[in-house]
């Protein structure tokens, strides 16, 4: 049961309950209320989500007012709906784009419910989205999706994902120029990398190339001794032997040919690569830093939880659990994933940011006092301890931040 502003706009609003959802309506109120003309209304219609348009609205007012006072609406009417077909205008959507949208939406959710590897595989090697990479995976963390590092023999170009298996692709690893990821696919098509030498030779990556690939996983699969500093330690070997791609294999050398075409180990001046020292443990955390910086993202697990010592020591709340605690004051500790800037009526800027966990997303405000105070401090990509309270509307959950501090880099 609905009542609407005005008799005469039952009709026209039936369909939605006397709320303005659609462009058409605002077009459709117009000639019902003022007596617009189809085309005066269809340029009310787009004229309200113009930018700029203060001038010209007010032009438009005058004309509905007018208009409306003919048909004997009273002047408190004329201006409730004035306000409603204003207030919707920056978030509207004419019908057929409604229902291109709704249906989009709706295929989305089912992909991502019955398919979620192979679904968050096409969205992130479409690199398009409102969040970063580095968000996508950690979504597809929390749907139990196991992230499978990149690996010169498996990964292709763009991610691939099958039964809740996500493998990262080529595309993601920094520094690796699209031609040597074009390299790795056609000789792998040949056959497999069977040792460091056989890819170095075949591909003959640069420098920052084989760093990044190593810092990544990438060569781990070619990788005796668990070590990368020991990858390293054999491409610098390797370079220093000599062996580039342009070195002609020794003509007296029959061994250097087999059934695939060639073999490395035959080319001139070159020994396999096996006199790599027993190397020292590596950090465990400087290798995962190392990873998220090459990646953007870890495999194995969220950043965040490198810093739980740290996270329990303040008592944080996880964003699973935020919405036991709606109207409280709390601590949550997140990392920065997306953000927008806005002004105020009165050209405040504010700001509105995402935050996330290894359980869930929170959605946080920044009004203008906390937002001057903290603005200088928010980068993304680093994780940060949220002092608010939550704010419930309709069970969306919102941060109201008060103060906010950057956990410190281990």
């Amino acid at each position: 049961i609905w009542e609407p502003i005005h008799p005469l706009l039952e009709d026209v609003l039936n369909e939605t309950f006397g709320i303005m959802v659609f462009q058409e309506d605002v077009s459709k109120v117009a000639i019902k209320i003022a007596g617009f003309t189809h085309a005066q209304a269809d340029g009310l219609r787009k004229i309200i989500s113009k930018k700029d348009k203060e001038l010209e609205i007010a032009d438009y007012y005058d004309q509905f007012k007018k208009g409306a006072l003919v048909k004997k609406v009273s002047l408190n009417d004329i201006q409730s709906i004035w306000k409603m077909i204003t207030s919707f205008s920056g978030y509207s959507f004419c019908k057929p784009h409604s229902a291109s949208y709704a249906r989009v939406s709706f295929q989305a959710a089912y992909l991502k419910t019955h398919y979620p590897a192979e679904f968050m595989a096409a969205v992130i090697s479409n690199q398009g989205g409102f969040y970063s990479t580095f968000a996508y995976v950690s979504e597809a963390g929390r749907l139990s999706v196991k992230i499978l590092p990149p690996d010169i023999n498996k990964s292709n170009i763009s991610w691939k994902g099958h039964n809740h298996k996500l493998r990262v692709g080529l595309l993601s690893i920094k520094d690796l120029c699209l031609k040597t990821m074009k390299t790795i696919i056609k000789e792998r098509k040949k056959t497999v990398f069977s040792n460091l030498e056989d890819f170095f030779v075949r591909v003959n990556p640069r420098e920052d190339e084989v760093r990044a690939l190593v810092h990544s996983g990438g060569l781990d699969s070619l990788d005796d001794q668990g070590n990368r500093a020991a990858l390293l330690w054999a491409f610098a070997s390797w370079q220093k032997q000599g062996k580039k791609v342009d070195q002609q294999p020794s003509l007296f050398d029959l061994n250097g040919f087999n059934h695939t075409g060639f073999n490395p180990i035959g080319f001139k001046h070159g020994r396999p690569i096996t006199n790599i020292p027993k190397l020292p443990a590596e950090n465990p955390v400087e290798k995962l830093r190392r990873e998220f910086l090459v990646l953007g993202f870890l495999c194995a697990c969220h950043p965040i939880i490198l810093f739980k010592d740290i996270i329990l020591q303040h008592g944080a709340i996880k964003a699973m659990h935020l919405p036991v605690f709606a109207n409280k004051k709390i601590k949550f500790a997140g990392w920065l994933i997306t953000g927008k800037v806005v002004k105020t009526k009165h050209g405040d800027p504010m700001k509105f940011l995402t935050f996330e966990d290894e359980t869930g997303i929170v959605e946080t405000v920044f009004f203008p006092k906390p937002y001057a105070v903290f603005c200088h401090s928010l980068d993304y990509g680093r994780p940060y301890m949220l002092y608010g309270k939550l704010d419930s509307n309709w069970d969306a959950i919102t941060l109201i931040v008060e103060k906010t501090c950057p956990l410190p880099l281990i």
